[in-house]
């Protein structure tokens, strides 16, 4: 089934969603750094999802789409953690691609 909206939202004003690229004048290097850190969120956030952040267990929980918003909840705060520096894995990651990169060329 597919819906047709009577107006278009914009990819870039996705919250969470990096704006897009222009495919001729964007360096490797700025879309190799775009992928890494969205990998380095998404291994922040399974992280959290271990360690129990976002869980409750009070008088509140226990609701059938719980677990589906604490998802949203950690991966908001695994790219933030991610956009500031996070823990060095997307740096690593970069730097290893333009090493390889290098050894390619």
């Amino acid at each position: 089934m597919t819906v047709h909206l009577p107006f278009t939202i914009p990819q870039s004003n996705l919250p969470g969603r990096p704006a897009p690229l222009a495919t001729d004048n964007a360096p490797g290097q700025e879309k190799a750094r775009r992928v890494a850190e969205l990998l380095e969120a998404t291994f922040i956030s399974e992280m959290l999802k271990s360690a129990g952040f976002g869980a409750q267990e009070n008088s509140f929980s226990g609701s059938a789409g719980e677990d589906q918003f604490a998802s949203f909840h950690r991966d908001a705060i695994a790219r933030k953690i991610a956009a500031g520096g996070g823990i060095g894995l997307a740096e690593q990651i970069v730097r290893h691609i333009a090493k390889e990169a290098d050894n390619d060329q």
